[in-house]
């Protein structure tokens, strides 16, 4: 089948290499001119796992291709519309000027008969008006929202957990539906569940899982601030609750909270979208949860000073991560670099080491000491702050190698991700966020 994908920023980059892998035939389209011609020469903009292999196979094949030209998008059977829908300046709501644009610079090369994907992440309704913009051209839109992890997006658009397409119930919906199903028939027929909604309800189910799992997320940070309060242990907490099949236990790791240019962005606009339909006492709790994950931050900062004896100017503190999560070079609201500018504020002479995110957090935060060894970072510290999970932190470094590197053995752990028996075995002076 042939295949754009309008927008070559983290998603359509990633949703291009993955479609050309099975067998499609696309072209990725972005204004970017620099991006295009880096992912035309293979370079992946972004970190993530798989990537660089994908665009290597795709661009050798000749199955994939870029390209800055929106004309080059004439003759696709389908067209996936993967453009970014940042927070509008000065408020919550979702900015969707890239998707118009998309839309519009779209339709004069579009034919009866074609397929536009939407797959941004939309306020409930803005399918309805954008298909309204499609309609005299003979094509159908539809929306297929996308459900990716960073680190994992490669597997979950190649092996996701659903597929939502959400269509008109009319001729030209069952047809549209019927070509993405085409599309995906490679993880269908793999056991991929496939469900077929209205468009207002294929919105919704991406806004309401990240606030569902937002929601998650800040609930046992919230237990953890009992927990500190109480004398109570969350990690144990956790443990019990999960036992709970209604439960469950990933993502009930107390730390310090969400970040990336997804969650906290996605449940902000949904909120305000929320407002604008009348029904925003609905979701008023997003509000709190969004209030209790940036308090979590500051909680960790406090746990350092704490451990310092109150005072952090001048003392040398190794920070573990940059990136918001693991496997991943984002550092878009990252509580873990959060956390470092509010040390250096303080006095303390930082050191951020990360495996992927270097360059990107030296740019943003050049305030900020480096080091791209993490052993380098270690040397000489008074403590240590895990603020992102990489496996090099939480699984990789032994509480006996780290203690002959540092000069103070001052550990907090904000992941909730070191075994804080063998730390404090090793002479550590461990803290974590709800830990007794």
């Amino acid at each position: 089948m042939r295949m754009s994908v309008i927008g070559c920023g983290y998603l359509g980059a990633v949703h291009a290499a993955a479609m050309a892998s099975i067998g499609h035939d696309v072209v990725g389209i972005d204004v970017d001119e620099r991006k295009i011609a880096a992912l035309a020469s293979g370079a992946a903009p972004f970190f993530e796992p798989r990537l660089p292999e994908l665009l290597a196979e795709g661009l050798g094949s000749g199955r994939l291709r870029f390209s800055s030209q929106m004309a080059d998008a004439e003759g696709a059977q389908v067209h996936f519309v993967a453009v970014g829908t940042p927070q509008v300046a000065g408020g919550h709501a979702a900015d969707l000027r890239f998707v118009e644009a998309a839309v519009d610079g779209l339709r004069p090369h579009l034919r009866p008969g074609d397929v536009v994907a939407g797959k941004s992440t939309v306020p409930v309704g803005t399918a309805a008006r954008l298909a309204a913009r499609v309609i005299d051209t003979g094509a159908t839109l539809v929306w297929n929202p996308e459900f990716l992890r960073e680190g994992w997006a490669v597997h979950d658009t190649l092996a996701p957990d659903r597929l939502v397409v959400g269509a008109e119930q009319d001729a030209d919906g069952g047809r549209a539906v019927a070509v993405l199903r085409d599309a995906y028939a490679q993880a269908i027929d793999a056991g991929t569940p496939f469900l077929v909604t209205d468009l207002a309800t294929a919105e919704l189910v991406k806004g309401a899982a990240n606030a569902f799992l937002a929601t998650k997320i800040s609930f046992i940070n919230a237990m953890a601030e009992i927990a500190e309060a109480s004398g109570a242990d969350v990690a144990l907490l956790a443990d019990a609750l999960g036992y709970d099949t209604r439960i469950g236990r990933r993502y009930l790791g107390a730390g310090i909270g969400f970040g990336g240019g997804c969650l906290p962005k996605d449940i902000r606009s949904f909120a305000a979208r929320a407002d604008e339909l009348g029904r925003g006492e609905a979701v008023g709790f997003l509000r709190e949860v969004d209030a209790i994950n940036l308090r979590r931050r500051e909680r960790a900062v406090r746990l350092v000073v704490d451990a310092l004896g109150g005072l952090v100017f001048g003392r040398r503190i190794a920070v573990l991560g940059a990136a918001f999560k693991p496997f991943s070079d984002d550092i878009r609201d990252s509580p873990a670099l959060d956390v470092a500018v509010r040390l250096r504020g303080l006095g303390a002479d930082v050191v951020v080491t990360d495996p992927a995110a270097i360059d990107n957090a030296s740019a943003a935060h050049p305030q900020l000491g480096y080091a791209r060894d993490r052993d380098e970072a270690l040397r000489d510290a008074d403590a240590i702050v895990v603020v992102t999970e990489w496996d090099e932190y939480r699984r990789d470094l032994s509480p006996e190698h780290a203690g002959a590197l540092v000069r103070g053995r001052v550990v907090v752990d904000g992941r909730s991700c070191l075994d804080a028996a063998a730390w404090r075995a090793a002479g550590w002076q461990y803290h974590g966020l709800g830990r007794r």
